[in-house]
């Protein structure tokens, strides 16, 4: 029993040094990786790197362009953009991760039980297939106007806009998982519905959602910045990428660093979040080399 034991712990071993080579020799993943490593290092660092803080205004200074004393110039009231973005960066991508997590728990408890209860089927995935035929934009601002502005109320938009994709895969997954010989066989020696949903059917469909989440994660920061662009997601004065890039469409033409930087960070979390999930597919899908 022991020596079967060893045996299963060497093979798991190899198996994450095998994904984790994968990973590793995957230029793209490892591309996107780096820069969101930087993006997060942006937004760790902000009080450090940005001393001043995001709402110290000085009026003389308003619209500079980017200079030594200010990198990213200063915006309509004075602040300096850098600390505007880096801060910025903490609003939008933790309401990033919020969503993620929380869309990613919704749509698992909603994909698992369609798929083992038959009865359920139907109510649950007709349910979300109303939510889905909507667009999601469309949906979140109506939403966000019965619940009012403010990143909490974003996030649970958000959250509900997403979750209906998260659980049409992970209901996808689990009905292939469901048909698999040790499950009948489980089922068949009287196992409880519950022990065999999320000790048997749960960590075989990880890989897929995971995937999912990061791909929901970068539509997350589109979205919030939609949202906040539009007037309804987080409040001003706090920073957020999309706050800040409708504090600069009025001054678009004459301090173009006020669309530019924000608008950059925004393009480049977004692109390295796919990459990453890209990255991810190909180390969890067992038909890739």
């Amino acid at each position: 029993m022991k020596m079967m034991n060893s045996i299963k712990k060497q093979l798991r071993r190899e198996h994450r040094l095998i994904a984790l080579n994968k990973f590793l020799s995957n230029r793209l993943a490892m591309t996107g990786s780096i820069i969101l490593f930087l993006v997060f290092l942006c937004a760790l660092l902000a009080p450090l790197l940005c001393p001043e803080g995001p709402y110290v205004m000085v009026v003389s200074d308003r619209l500079h362009g980017p200079e030594s004393g200010h990198l990213f110039g200063t915006d309509s009231f004075g602040r300096d953009l850098m600390a505007r973005v880096f801060y910025g960066a903490r609003i939008s991508l933790s309401i990033g991760a919020l969503v993620s997590v929380s869309s990613l728990g919704t749509g698992l408890l909603i994909g698992l039980y369609a798929a083992w209860y038959h009865s359920l089927d139907n109510i649950l995935m007709r349910f979300c297939d109303s939510l889905s035929a909507i667009p999601a934009t469309l949906l979140a601002i109506a939403l966000m106007a019965v619940l009012g502005a403010g990143a909490f109320n974003v996030v649970i938009s958000l959250s509900i806009v997403f979750a209906p994709g998260v659980a049409r895969v992970a209901r996808a997954a689990a009905l292939s998982v469901k048909e698999r010989t040790y499950i009948e066989a489980m089922r068949a020696q009287g196992a409880r519905n519950t022990r065999i949903i999320w000790l048997h059917i749960f960590p075989n469909i990880l890989g897929p959602i995971i995937v999912q989440s990061s791909f929901v994660f970068a539509s997350t920061i589109i979205s919030e910045a939609a949202l906040s662009f539009l007037g309804v997601g987080v409040p001003v004065p706090a920073p957020s990428w999309g706050n800040i890039l409708y504090e600069g469409k009025g001054v678009i033409y004459n301090s173009i660093w006020m669309i530019v930087f924000p608008g950059a960070f925004t393009v480049l979390s977004v692109l390295a979040l796919n990459l990453f999930g890209d990255g991810l597919r190909d180390v969890l899908d067992p038909h890739t080399n």
